[in-house]
C-alpha cells in the first residue's frame, strides 16, 4: 500500500515538473519574441526618423517605439495613443509656463508639478499619459533654451516611433495568441484541478485540515487570475488587428468562453473546500461516491484546458463532467446530512458551469447535469422507489375497497328496513 501510494506521488511530481518545464519553455519563447519584437522596432524607428527629417538625435523615436513593445500585451494600443497625449499635453503646458514664468530651478518644478497634474487629472491613474506629460515637460523648460525648436521633432518622433511599434507587433511580428492565452492560462487550471483533487482525497481520508489548505491554496490565485485577465486583453489584441492571425479567432473565443466560466469555478472549489471541512469536522456521512465526483471534476478541468489548447471538440470534457454529476446523484441517494447535501449541489453548480465552458447554453447544461445526476440517484435506489409506489397503490386500493364495502352495507341494510316495516312510524313524545 505504501509502495503503491508513494508511486502515486512521484507520477504526480513527474507530471507536475514536466508541466512547469514547458510553461518555462513556452514563456521563454514569447520573451524572445517581444526582445526581438523591440530591436526591430527600435531600429526602424530610427532609421524612418533619419530619413524623413535628416541625421541627428533622434532619440525619441526608438525609446517610443521600445515603450510601446514593452508594454503590457494587450495595452499596446492603448500605450501609444497616452504616450502621444502625453508629449502633446507636456509641450502645451510646458510652453505656455516658460512664456509666462521663464526660465530657471524653480519654474521647471512648477512646470513638471502642474504637468503631472493635469496629466493625472485628464487620465485618472498614472501610465504612459502622465509619465510623457512630465518628460516632455521637462525637455520643454531646459532645453529650449539651448537648442531651440524641440517641439515638432518631439512630436514627430512620438507619432513615429509609437507606429513603427504598432505595425510590429501587428504586422511584422505577432505573437501567437493562443500561446499567450495558454501560459497565463497554465497555472489557473493546474490549481484547480489539483485542489479538487485535494478536496476528494480529504473527504476520503476524513482528513479537516487538507480540505482548509486547499481553501488557502485556491485564496492565493488572485495574481494569477489577474496575469490571465491581461493576457486575455493581449491575445483578444492580436487577433482583432493582426491578420496574419485572424485564423485563431474562433479558437480564442472558445478558449476566452471556458476562462470565463473557470473563474467562476475558482469561487465553486472554495465554497466546496469549506463545506467539505465542516461535513469531516461534523463527523456527518460521507459516501464514496462523493470523493469520486471531486477526482472526475479535477480530471475534467485538465482535459478541457488541453482540448482548448489543440482546438479539439471537448466530447472528453463533457463525458467526464456528466460522470461528476451521476457520481454526485449517487453520493446523495446512498444519504447524506446537511453539508454533504449541499457539497453535491455545489458539485452539480461546477458541472453546470464546465458544460457552459464547453459550448453549452445554460438551460442545456443544467437540463444534461440533472439528467445524469437523476440517473445516478436511481442506479442506487431504484428498488425503494418502485417498493414506495406498490405500497401507496396498495393503500389506495385497500381503501377504495373498504370505502365501497361500507356503502353497500348501508345501501342494503337501508333496503332490508324499509322492506320489513314500511315507512317507519314516527314515536309518539312520552308525556
Amino acid at each position: 500500500m505504501a509502495a503503491a501510494q508513494s508511486g502515486k506521488h512521484l507520477r504526480h511530481a513527474r507530471r507536475r515538473g514536466g508541466e512547469e518545464g514547458k510553461a518555462r519553455m513556452r514563456q521563454l519563447e514569447v520573451i524572445l519574441v517581444i526582445a526581438v519584437q523591440a530591436g526591430l522596432a527600435a531600429a526602424l524607428a530610427t532609421l524612418i526618423a533619419q530619413t524623413l527629417f535628416g541625421s541627428g538625435m533622434h532619440v525619441f523615436a526608438p525609446a517610443a517605439a521600445v515603450a510601446t513593445i514593452a508594454s503590457a500585451i494587450g495595452q499596446r494600443a492603448r500605450r501609444t495613443f497616452e504616450l502621444l497625449g502625453g508629449v502633446g499635453l507636456g509641450i502645451v503646458i510646458g510652453d505656455l509656463l516658460r512664456y509666462f514664468l521663464g526660465i530657471g530651478a524653480w519654474q521647471t518644478g512648477l512646470v513638471v508639478g502642474l504637468a503631472i497634474a493635469t496629466a493625472l487629472l485628464v487620465a485618472g491613474r498614472g501610465g504612459a499619459l502622465v509619465g510623457q506629460a512630465g518628460g516632455t515637460a521637462v525637455l520643454i523648460s531646459t532645453l529650449t533654451p539651448m537648442e531651440g525648436n524641440l517641439e515638432l521633432p518631439r512630436i514627430f518622433d512620438a507619432l513615429i516611433g509609437g507606429g513603427i511599434g504598432l505595425v510590429v507587433v501587428v504586422l511584422l511580428l505577432p505573437v501567437n495568441p493562443i500561446r499567450v492565452l495558454d501560459r497565463a492560462a497554465s497555472p489557473v487550471f493546474s490549481a484547480i484541478a489539483d485542489q479538487l483533487g485535494e478536496i476528494g482525497v480529504a473527504l476520503r481520508q476524513r482528513d479537516a485540515d487538507r480540505s482548509i489548505r486547499s481553501l488557502e491554496r485556491v485564496r492565493g490565485l488572485e495574481a494569477d487570475i489577474g496575469r490571465l485577465n491581461e493576457a486575455l486583453s493581449g491575445a483578444e489584441e492580436v487577433v482583432t488587428l493582426a491578420p496574419a492571425r485572424w485564423h485563431r479567432r474562433r479558437q480564442f473565443h472558445r478558449y476566452a468562453n471556458s476562462l470565463t466560466h473557470v473563474e467562476r469555478l475558482v469561487l465553486n472549489v472554495r465554497v466546496m473546500a469549506r463545506r467539505s471541512a465542516t461535513a469531516i469536522q461534523y463527523k456527518e456521512p460521507i459516501p464514496d461516491e462523493l470523493p469520486g465526483a471531486f477526482v472526475r471534476l479535477s480530471e475534467s478541468v485538465l482535459k478541457m484546458r488541453e482540448e482548448c489548447r489543440l482546438d479539439d471538440k471537448p466530447e472528453r470534457t463533457r463525458a467526464l463532467v456528466l460522470e461528476a454529476a451521476d457520481l454526485a446523484g449517487r453520493a446523495w441517494a446512498h444519504g447524506v446530512h446537511s453539508f454533504g447535501d449541499t457539497l453535491t449541489t455545489d458539485l452539480r453548480a461546477s458541472a453546470s458551469d464546465l458544460l457552459r465552458a464547453t459550448g453549452y447554453e445554460p438551460a442545456e447544461a443544467n437540463r444534461l447535469v440533472r439528467t445524469a445526476a437523476a440517473a445516478g440517484q436511481h442506479s442506487i435506489r431504484p428498488l425503494v422507489h418502485r417498493r414506495l409506489h406498490r405500497a401507496a397503490k396498495r393503500n389506495f386500493s385497500t381503501r377504495d375497497a373498504r370505502l365501497s364495502r361500507r356503502s353497500s352495507l348501508r345501501t342494503s341494510n337501508r333496503a332490508r328496513r324499509t322492506r320489513s316495516t314500511g315507512r317507519p312510524r314516527r314515536s309518539s313524545p312520552a308525556r
